[in-house]
């Protein structure tokens, strides 16, 4: 496995070894989009380092010491770990190989600052931002200081803040792994974060955030920066705040940073001019498109050009509430009138809550704050994590809607108000108070809106059979969620939906596995892989039972694997792994068996001994029914045998399965349309060629495409087998969820943060399709 990548050479494919930040900004890349060069010190070689001293051993010891009860267990074990990084030498060999790709790539950019940031195997994920949490050193320069930051990046993997809130996310300490991205520094003059979509309300609008000198300042919430919205259809200024910064964050003479003043007539001027923020948000339209979710994106600008330097999911759009949650009321709803507001300021983490204020001057005052108190502060810090994991609510006097208060309260689902300037002063300790963290607005006294007995009878009602969320209408066509990662489970539990309609194995592969199935069968780890798989799956099947969960087995490719640790020694180069060794061809592999079987093994174990009777199978990559056959009996063998409670599924991606539909319906209760991969082997586009995506090339509304998926559902129907989809199509396209409901769909599975929105879409277009069947068929009665 390699220790050292060029940052053009990495993707998102590349996670296990390059971690989440580096594989997005090598992405972006090749994308074309305007990223500073840079290099990854690989996973790898952060184990090497483990591996090569006595730390690996040194820190899971420490780690066993740790009591979840007792806080200052964390700090202790945090503060050893890190000091036994510090003072470790790197291994010989290691050592040369960094610093030849440090030198080699000093001089081939003529860089004389670096950037040394990490990238975490667990960040940058779906349902997880890990905002600030792991470490970045700014404007490095010289072998030492880079040696030196690299070990801190490495050991920022255990600091007390991220101990508590991976345990929080559900992430075992010693399975996460780091990268390190060296990156040529940019000496900003401007710097700021993009949401494509308002992270509070999930209204399509951009929210842009803008400050001077770099942005260290804005993510910590030192300063309020400027705040402009941006209309997602238009891409039209709607809205502009210009705020006043007196102090900015800038490069140090030989190195590292340092604050200072900015210019008086500089304070109070809009810090990014209309023509550059016009082309930062074509840019984010761009990041938008090839991820085809809501992107939080880290960008800055030097006097000549604009940069991106991170772009990750947003993890936390508001797009439905759990039962017996808190809403935000109208002054109306409160008692004896109006309340009293004390301060106002960016509504930055939905909900209300109120409690006992407490003011914090900084992370040292932390243990000062109970379980369901109102922190308020300056502004928060990485460090006080685990005191906003307490707190009912937040309230800061600086920062913005991407500060880290505000990213890391809508990841707890707290309450949060940011940029309020004077809420240590107004707000009187000890006193109750109301934050609304949808209006801003933080008042005197404790204003809970109200939830009647049967507003709330009707929400439990509702969660339990699968019908959380507020005023959805119910529709003929089935609606079920993709689940990514098993720790959002619980939370998407409560959405409008059916159940789950794409259960993705290979992502528990990479959030609890991290590690080649046939390299773990190699070591005899064969048990603990059955266990990790059976526990992800269980997990979600748990949050969602009885609603059916269908878990599509394995799908990834030979350069996907190779990627993982230990894949190399398994995985073949293939020149075009799309349609090379992947899906069913590997299960029928004598050499892949073995793994797939742990699969089925793992899902048996989660119907029987967890008694979970609604995990279901879907097969990925289907190319005919002889391997189908060979497949189904391999199920059969671990007890997986289709009947009236276990059904198998198959992914409609390859032609020969719509061509053959009736063939297939034979061995399964229903298809699953891939519309990415149906599209490009129609269309003979492949889904990854940039240049065909500029030209328009790869579309699932092509007439061909369409026509496809219409013969498909042609054929299941009459075999009485019911079709689905499972993507992002139909929420992005109107026209093209319409062509579904029109052709007689029974199913669709989406993206958590569309599922209201697309419901509606659904209810309205089979109200309207109902409505001129109706005036159709009245037509033909006075016709007659």
């Amino acid at each position: 496995m390699p220790t050292i990548l060029d940052l053009a050479d990495v993707s998102d494919a590349d996670l296990p070894l390059v971690g989440g930040k580096a594989g997005k900004l090598g992405e972006m890349i090749r994308q074309g989009l305007p990223v500073p060069p840079g290099f990854v010190i690989t996973t790898d070689a952060y184990r090497a380092f483990l591996a090569g001293t006595s730390l690996k051993s040194e820190v899971a010891k420490i780690l066993d010491e740790v009591d979840p009860a007792k806080p200052e267990t964390t700090e202790g074990a945090s503060r050893r770990i890190r000091e036994a990084f510090d003072r470790t030498e790197f291994p010989p060999g290691l050592r040369a190989e960094v610093v030849t790709a440090y030198e080699e790539f000093t001089a081939r950019h003529h860089v004389r600052f670096s950037a040394v940031r990490s990238s975490a195997t667990a960040e940058d994920l779906e349902g997880a931002s890990f905002a600030g949490l792991q470490d970045t050193y700014l404007n490095v320069t010289g072998v030492d200081p880079l040696l030196a930051a690299v070990k801190r990046c490495w050991s920022s993997l255990f600091t007390t803040r991220v101990l508590v809130y991976r345990a929080r996310k559900g992430f075992d300490h010693l399975d996460v792994h780091l990268a390190v991205l060296v990156q040529k520094m940019v000496d900003s003059v401007v710097s700021g974060i993009l949401f494509t979509k308002d992270p509070n309300t999930g209204e399509n609008h951009m929210i842009v955030e803008a400050g001077w000198g770099l942005g260290e300042s804005i993510v910590g919430g030192e300063v309020t920066p400027d705040h402009y919205v941006v209309d997602g259809a238009s891409l039209k200024v709607v809205h502009k705040q210009i705020s006043e910064q007196r102090i900015r964050v800038v490069r140090a003479e030989g190195g590292g940073n340092r604050r200072e003043n900015v210019p008086a007539d500089a304070q109070g001027a809009q810090k990014l001019p209309d023509h550059r923020l016009a082309r930062l948000v074509s840019l984010a339209r761009v990041i938008e498109s090839q991820y085809r979710r809501p992107m939080d994106i880290e960008w800055c600008a030097d006097a000549d050009s604009l940069y991106i330097v991170q772009a990750r999911p947003v993890t936390t759009i508001p797009t439905f509430t759990a039962p017996g949650a808190a809403h935000p009321a109208s002054p109306a709803a409160h008692e004896g009138g109006e309340p009293l507001a004390l301060v106002r300021g960016f509504g930055a983490s939905p909900g209300v809550a109120g409690g006992v204020a407490r003011i914090l001057r900084g992370a040292e005052e932390m243990d000062r704050i109970q379980t369901g108190e109102v922190l308020v502060t300056t502004m928060t810090t990485p460090d006080m994590v685990p005191a906003m994991s307490r707190a009912a609510a937040i309230v800061t006097d600086e920062g913005g809607m991407t500060c880290h208060a505000a990213i890391v309260s809508r990841e707890l689902g707290v309450p949060c108000v940011v940029g309020t300037r004077e809420a240590t002063k107004k707000i009187a300790e000890g006193t109750e108070v109301t934050v609304d963290g949808k209006s801003g607005i933080v008042t005197a006294g404790l204003h809970l809106p109200k939830v009647s007995a049967a507003a709330a009878a009707a929400a439990t009602a509702g969660a339990a059979h699968g019908h959380g969320g507020e005023g959805a209408p119910i529709t003929a066509t089935k609606i079920y969620v993709n689940v990514g990662v098993p720790e959002k489970a619980e939370e998407y539990a409560h959405l409008p939906v059916s159940g789950v309609g794409l259960l993705r194995i290979e992502f528990i592969f990479t959030a609890h596995v991290r590690e080649h199935p046939l390299a773990l069968i190699k070591k005899g780890k064969r048990d603990e892989l059955v266990r990790r798989l059976a526990d992800g799956v269980g997990k979600v099947c748990r949050a969602f039972a009885p609603r059916p969960v269908i878990i599509r087995t394995s799908d990834f490719k030979t350069n996907e694997y190779r990627g993982m640790p230990g894949g190399e020694e398994f995985e073949p180069v293939e020149e075009n792994p799309m349609i090379g060794w992947r899906g069913c061809s590997r299960y029928i592999s004598p050499v892949y068996k073995p793994a797939f079987l742990c699969e089925l093994e793992a899902i048996h174990k989660v119907r029987t001994e967890m008694g979970l009777k609604n995990a279901m199978v879907m097969l990925p990559f289907v190319r005919n029914t002889w391997e189908l056959e060979e497949i189904t009996e391999m199920m059969r063998a671990q007890g997986l045998k289709r009947s009236r409670d276990f059904q198998l599924y198959l992914m409609a991606e390859v032609p020969s399965t719509v061509l053959l539909a009736r063939e297939f319906s034979k061995h399964c209760d229903g298809f699953s349309i891939g519309s990415n991969d149906l599209t490009q082997l129609v269309l003979g586009a492949d889904r990854d060629s940039e240049t065909l995506g500029r030209m328009g090339y790869f579309d699932e509304r092509d007439p061909a495409v369409l026509n496809a998926i219409r013969m498909l559902i042609e054929g299941a129907h009459e075999s009485g087998r019911t079709v689905g989809i499972c993507g992002q199509g139909p929420s992005v396209y109107p026209e093209f969820a319409e062509f579904l409901v029109r052709e007689g769909i029974d199913s669709i599975s989406l993206n958590a943060d569309t599922v209201l929105a697309t419901i509606r879409t659904i209810a309205s277009l089979e109200q309207r399709l109902k409505l001129q069947g109706m005036r159709t068929s009245g037509s033909s009665r006075r016709e007659a």
